[in-house]
């Protein structure tokens, strides 16, 4: 698989909750036959990948002129019920756009190995982990996710910050948080947790500073210790931002998608834990703070001799369903999709950091200059490796600990229950 180490002077991102996408499907599905392909994904009825989707069309229409291809562009907040009708049906796409981490790896059995077919992309394309389980590939990387906490340099210099310097420590954070505040009246977190993902961000942005190297490791590895203090401490930090106000109002009821995103762009919060890909990330960030004004900082560090690191992961892929009628064709058309030339069209349209590492990106502003330094030795989000039944859970318990309805240890008991049982 494609090794991080890799990463030099490329780039290209895309959240895992990469999200929010148009709503402009029907329930087509495979006609069962050799000759028309079925794709099913959330981004291509979207203007900014109208031209990925054509590179790629095009690319597989040379392979295979006499397929039919049929994109659906399911509305994103019904995704995954559509697709598990489908899976229990037997019937439904035969190319299936993923986010990357639970999502995939909780329906792998609906879907073929790919890696006999894309040995030859591997390393060209980054972030094949969050797709694989059990050592099998099952989708292709087309971006990559991550949970950078970007700042907003003028807010610094407002407060008489160094916005070249932000806090290493979490101590020295929230002192310069309250010196933003009083100079500015703007919070130190634009947070949306509507939905119940603001956690997740949460716990993938600040893992590497509050987790041993060792921790985030077996973490990531499946051998989670929620006992563990440092484990505690990141809920504790979430609902201690709460209890003294570094969030904006209301971040219960406030929409990530893309409400927060607006609080953070309009200056009315600091800081915003954001995403690599094509929304929430540094391109939507420059077009209002403009690129000279938008910071990506390490997290701050709250264990002592941890080091912090970028968390990223593959965004989103494109799988194939083991009910079509030829995998290899549906492997080509997943092949095009992730072609250099159609994730190109996707950086330049969309602004998300591209699975393939051969695309230049060296004119996309400071803050992707960072994030492209930081790909080398990031780390796999800790969010991505739990399963969706325990996010979903972790989502709601983290608006209780917001609210204050419930205790830090009783939210780490209720994961590590849902965890274990996996």
């Amino acid at each position: 698989m494609k090794q991080r180490a890799m990463w030099a002077a490329v780039l290209v991102v895309g959240l895992a909750m990469a999200g929010c996408g148009s709503a402009t499907g029907t329930g087509s599905s495979s006609s069962g036959s050799a000759d028309k392909l079925v794709v099913w994904d959330w981004k291509s009825g979207e203007p900014s990948a109208a031209a990925y989707i054509e590179k790629a069309k095009a690319d597989f229409g040379k392979k295979h002129p006499d397929v039919t291809v049929e994109f659906v562009a399911q509305p994103f907040d019904q995704y995954y019920t559509l697709l598990g009708a489908a899976i229990q049906s037997g019937k439904g796409p035969d190319v299936i756009l993923f986010n990357g981490g639970g999502q995939i790896r909780d329906r792998v059995d609906a879907l073929a190995p790919l890696d006999e077919y894309v040995a030859e992309d591997e390393q060209r394309l980054a972030g094949w982990e969050a797709f694989a389980k059990d050592g099998k590939i099952y989708a292709a990387p087309v971006t990559l996710q991550g949970h950078p906490i970007y700042y907003n340099k003028a807010l610094y210099e407002q407060a008489g910050l160094d916005p070249a310097s932000p806090a290493t420590t979490w101590s020295e954070f929230v002192a310069d948080c309250a010196a933003i505040t009083k100079a500015t009246g703007a919070k130190c977190f634009a947070l949306g947790n509507k939905e119940g993902a603001g956690i997740q961000f949460w716990l993938s942005a600040l893992a590497s500073g509050v987790l041993t190297a060792q921790e985030y490791d077996d973490w990531i590895a499946g051998k989670r210790d929620w006992n563990s203090p440092n484990v505690k401490r990141i809920f504790q930090l979430w609902q201690e931002a709460g209890e003294a106000g570094l969030n904006n109002d209301g971040a219960n009821s406030t929409a990530m998608f893309n409400d927060s995103f607006a609080i953070f762009q309009s200056a009315k919060a600091a800081h915003i834990i954001g995403l690599m890909s094509d929304v929430g990330h540094w391109k939507d960030f420059n077009e209002f703070l403009t690129a000279d004004k938008l910071g990506v900082m390490d997290a701050p560090v709250v264990t002592a001799g941890t080091t912090p690191s970028l968390p990223y992961d593959g965004g989103i892929g494109y799988g194939v369903a083991k009910w079509t009628k030829d995998p290899k064709v549906a492997a080509d058309l997943v092949r095009s999709l992730t072609s250099t030339d159609a994730l190109t069209a996707f950086y330049a349209e969309a602004g998300a950091i591209a699975a393939d590492t051969t695309i230049d990106v060296s004119q996309a502003g400071p803050a992707v200059a960072t994030l492209v330094a930081e790909i080398e030795t990031g780390k796999p989000a800790p969010h991505v490796a739990l399963s969706s039944k325990t996010l979903d859970l972790m989502g709601r318990l983290s608006q209780q600990l917001l609210s204050g309805s419930v205790t830090v240890d009783e939210v780490v008991k209720q994961l590590a229950a849902s965890d274990q049982a996996g």
